[in-house]
């Protein structure tokens, strides 16, 4: 086969074309940080990055997910903190309202303080994290507790769970049992002291001081459950943190491009393409033509 003078200089630059690319290639991996910068140069890269991507964005929605339900926990919390000062200023009421020093005037005045009571523990029960009432079962988009015009307070609370995805296939109730805190017994269990210092029925007011001991032990054992699921959340929290920094590792191995190995490869590169540049002078001599223009 006879080699032509065209043929030394196609293939020249032909091997010159694809130092070229390979220059680029690094270049490309040097200024960006990343292996690839479309699918198409590694298809494999690119498909896999996709998936960890898409496992990065399902971590990022659990953790939002996760802030929704320890603002949820946080208000339950401060709720029942508030329910419970609420009962233990009733009950010093009550106390001091059975006092044998006390008169019909002074319990009419502890009447009115405890109307105030009840109207405040009404507003706790009609609390509202981001326009959703949280002690209103699934029923977020309607106040549990109302006043009717005759100043009657009525209670319809839903019991049902509201629950919030915390991890893959994990879902965690995030509202309290709001019926054994908020039912029509509790605000009648106080329309009831009321009712007995407006009487001045101490004897009645003796009765019902017992219930408030009840009541709040039922409060109590209601604040140790929510404790118990936020004990959890923060469990899964840690969990969900660990997820991501693997999610974050398997992503940078996959598509972060190794700096040293490729300053080096393009060093090397280019030294290739300048002795390619040399030789290919070199073999490309003149030709009759260049000497007849």
């Amino acid at each position: 086969m006879r080699i032509t003078q065209s043929m030394l200089a196609a293939n020249s630059l032909r091997h010159i074309n694809s130092s070229y690319t390979q220059l680029q290639t690094l270049q490309n991996q040097l200024s960006t940080g990343k292996k690839i910068t479309r699918p198409s140069d590694d298809p494999v890269i690119a498909t896999k990055g996709m998936a960890y991507r898409s496992n990065l964005s399902e971590i990022d929605q659990y953790k939002r997910n996760l802030t929704e339900a320890y603002s949820w926990f946080d208000n339950s919390e401060a709720g029942l903190e508030q329910v419970n000062s609420i009962f233990q200023r009733a009950k010093e009421l009550m106390v001091q309202g059975t006092n044998g020093t006390n008169d019909g005037q002074d319990r009419q005045a502890i009447a009115r303080e405890i109307e105030q009571l009840k109207l405040d523990f009404m507003q706790v029960a009609n609390t509202q994290v981001a326009g959703r009432y949280i002690f209103n079962g699934v029923n977020v988009g309607n106040a549990p507790v109302t006043q009717n015009a005759d100043g009657s307070i009525a209670s319809e609370i839903n019991a049902d769970p509201f629950s919030v995805e915390v991890s893959k296939g994990v879902s965690l109730r995030v509202n309290i049992n709001a019926d054994r805190i908020f039912s029509q017994e509790s605000f009648d269990f106080i329309d009831s002291i009321q009712a007995g210092f407006e009487n001045n029925d101490v004897e009645s007011l003796q009765q019902l001081s017992t219930q408030v001991n009840d009541y709040l032990s039922t409060l109590s054992a209601e604040r140790s459950e929510l404790g118990a699921r936020n004990n959890r959340l923060e469990l899964i929290e840690n969990r969900i943190a660990s997820q991501e920094i693997t999610a974050s590792r398997m992503i940078s191995d996959n598509e972060d491009a190794d700096i040293e190995k490729v300053i080096t490869d393009l060093t090397i590169q280019e030294s290739v393409h300048r002795a390619s540049l040399s030789v290919g002078a070199k073999l490309i001599q003149p030709t009759l033509l260049d000497f007849l223009r």
